[in-house]
């Protein structure tokens, strides 16, 4: 018993743990969250799949085995007392009894034993009466004995819960994986090249699978995630996508979704359509059908892709498809770029203090790029400028690895809410052939005063060269390298704040040469426009840091969506909630039902009457319940009553 309990208590504690800790979950995800020490302790638990291992499915085996036996041994015991009144206890056994009294009646014999059979019927008890060998009566009683049925209701209940938990316990692909007939898949590769080994048939009695289905596609296998891999699950008819749709709150939180399905079944004179949204699934052959989630299928988008260091002040055009990839430039330079997720709606606070209300900032991709060795950095690129610090502008993040945060480059809009100004500004500001044009203009209007000294002039223009040639190849990073090789420490500070303002006027220079250019008109030295370059200035110097040699800039978008959706067949599910409910049933009849039995004896060729009561739970209540009929048996025999 003290073992059962403590399993029980196992169980408990592990479907806890189940519940709280999201189950089946990519282990990356895990690693993220726990860090590689606690990650591969609890892989050791096997808590990322807790209803399923090992530890857990041989503890209801356990529990299956012994309480069944429990259940055989003592059952009969119990049905047995059930049905008996023990009506044969002798006058000994009940002058032994705790609780016994004994009376004189003023009645004869038959009229007190009607009076006596009256009481126990008033009291709801039922009764069988025996004549004993010496002529004396024994009316024997009993009340609440369906309270044994809680203990067999409790035992069958566990019983039935083990059975339903050992059946949607994967259980048969445990066993062939055991005997060498079936293996996890942990290659990414496409499903209709994933081995016979690694797929579950059409029989299969229990399992929990994923299929992702864009609009107008269909599908007939699920993908059901196991530890560190996955199993392709066979389904027995063939699911489509008719329509997915989706509704926003104002801020752009989804309010509901759903999506109109097709079942194709050669089995069905025709099609099935429905329509399933979330917690309302679509049942057929046994396999629910759950609106699980939804994501991007494939949508095409339409980007501008800026070089970053070189001096084409224009973009490239490109078209890419989410889901898939395309690949710029050629040899070891290549980079594969691979488009991961389009998102609408993005929610955000942009507030300085975080306290603000988030809002809607507009769709956004999110992409991988990928280098020759196969090292990847993953981004974010939002397709309108965002509000910070009350100015505008375009980001993009960038992180090395997953559990990385994103680092961000704030890109400034110019004044049409256009990358446009930036990229012109930076291919004039790295390209080396427009640094004596910058020079010359920024000379003539810094030694305005100095205008006939021409040797001033061309020392200053050279200093102006040299400081653009130190940012265009490094930004800020290599101006402070510059100024630690060539100035000494004491007049460091000084000599930084001259080259930055050196390299800002020459800056004001270069976006008027850029718009010249590009047919602009000239932009006068006003606040925003001082504001405009420091933030190109700043944004120039992190795209060192950026880890592309280009910005991808979405323009344009057509929206594909997908649904996505949970099977599941669970044949154990009913036993399991029924299990539960005979266990609710069971507990509350062995707690709140009192087994009671009441024998009155009356003794042959006297008026003497023994008494007694038992109650398989002394309780205080039974002490008076004992009292009041002894008091009321009491007046039941008295001349008067």
């Amino acid at each position: 018993m003290r073992l059962a309990v403590t399993l029980l208590v196992v169980i408990a504690i592990a479907a806890i743990i189940g519940t709280v800790l999201k189950q089946n979950e990519p282990y990356s995800n895990y690693v993220i969250q726990f860090g590689q020490f606690w990650f591969d302790f609890f892989e050791v638990l096997g808590l990322y799949d807790v209803y399923h291992s090992a530890w857990f499915l041989l503890i209801l085996l356990f529990l299956l085995i012994s309480t069944s036996l429990c259940i055989y041994r003592n059952s009969p015991i119990m049905l047995r007392e059930l049905r008996s009144f023990r009506e044969n206890t002798t006058e000994k056994s009940l002058r032994n009894f705790e609780h016994q009294a004994e009376y004189a009646s003023a009645y004869p014999a038959e009229e007190a034993q009607q009076r006596l059979l009256q009481f126990f019927t008033l009291r709801g008890f039922r009764f069988k009466t025996q004549t004993q060998t010496d002529g004396s009566v024994l009316m024997a009683g009993k009340a609440g004995s369906y309270q044994r049925l809680g203990y067999i209701f409790t035992h069958v209940a566990i019983v039935v819960i083990c059975i339903g938990g050992l059946i949607d316990g994967n259980v048969p692909f445990k066993a062939q994986e055991l005997l060498g007939y079936k293996k996890v898949e942990t290659l990414d590769i496409p499903e209709s090249e994933v081995p016979q080994e690694s797929r579950m048939g059409v029989s299969n009695l229990s399992f929990r699978a994923n299929l992702t289905l864009p609009e107008g596609a269909s599908g007939n296998v699920a993908l059901m995630r196991m530890r560190d891999g996955y199993l392709v699950q066979e389904l027995p008819f063939r699911i489509a996508l008719k329509q997915f749709r989706i509704e926003h709150y104002a801020t752009g939180q989804p309010k509901s979704f759903e999506s109109d399905l097709v079942i194709i079944d050669p089995e069905l004179k025709a099609p099935i359509e429905h329509t399933i949204r979330v917690n309302h699934p679509l049942i057929y052959k046994g396999i629910a059908i759950y609106q699980s989630g939804f994501q991007d299928g494939g949508s095409k988008l339409n980007l501008d892709a800026w070089g970053l260091f070189n001096t084409n002040p224009k973009p490239l055009e490109l078209t890419g498809n989410v889901l898939k990839s395309l690949t710029l430039g050629e040899g070891a330079d290549a980079l594969k770029v691979e488009f991961d997720d389009f998102r609408l709606f993005n929610i955000l606070n942009l507030s300085k203090d975080g306290k603000g209300k988030p809002h809607n900032v507009g769709p956004s991709i999110v992409f991988k790029v990928r280098d020759t060795q196969g090292q990847a950095r993953e981004y974010v690129s939002y397709m309108n400028p965002l509000t910070l610090d009350d100015r505008l502008y375009f980001v993009s993040g960038m992180r090395g690895m997953q559990q990385d945060e994103y680092k961000y480059l704030r890109i400034p809009a110019d004044e049409d809410y256009s990358v446009q100004g930036f990229m012109r500004l930076r291919a004039t500001m790295f390209n080396p052939a427009m640094y004596d044009e910058i020079a010359k203009r920024f000379s003539s209007n810094a030694l305005s005063d100095h205008a006939g000294d021409l040797a001033l002039r061309s020392k200053f223009e050279g200093s102006v060269k040299q400081l653009l040639e130190a940012y265009g190849s490094g930004g800020y990073t290599r101006i402070a390298t510059l100024i630690e090789k060539s100035v000494p420490e004491a007049e460091r500070e000084k000599a930084a704040q001259a080259y930055l303002k050196i390299i800002a006027g020459a800056t004001y220079e270069a976006y008027n040469l850029s718009r010249e250019q590009a047919g602009l008109k000239p932009v006068v030295a006003d606040e925003a426009t001082g504001i405009f370059l420091q933030d190109s200035l700043n944004a120039m110097s992190d795209l060192y840091f950026y880890g592309a040699p280009f910005y991808l800039h979405m323009t344009n978008f057509e929206q594909r969506q997908a649904s996505g959706l949970q099977l599941t067949r669970s044949p154990g599910k009913v036993l399991v909630y029924s299990g539960s409910i005979l266990l609710v049933l069971g507990i509350f009849s062995m707690i709140y039902i009192r087994e009671r039995r009441m024998w009155l004896l009356l003794k042959s060729n006297t008026n003497q009457i023994v008494f007694a009561m038992f109650s398989n739970r002394k309780t205080r209540d039974f002490d008076m319940q004992f009292g009041e009929y002894r008091a009321q048996i009491q007046r039941l025999l008295s001349a008067s009553e």
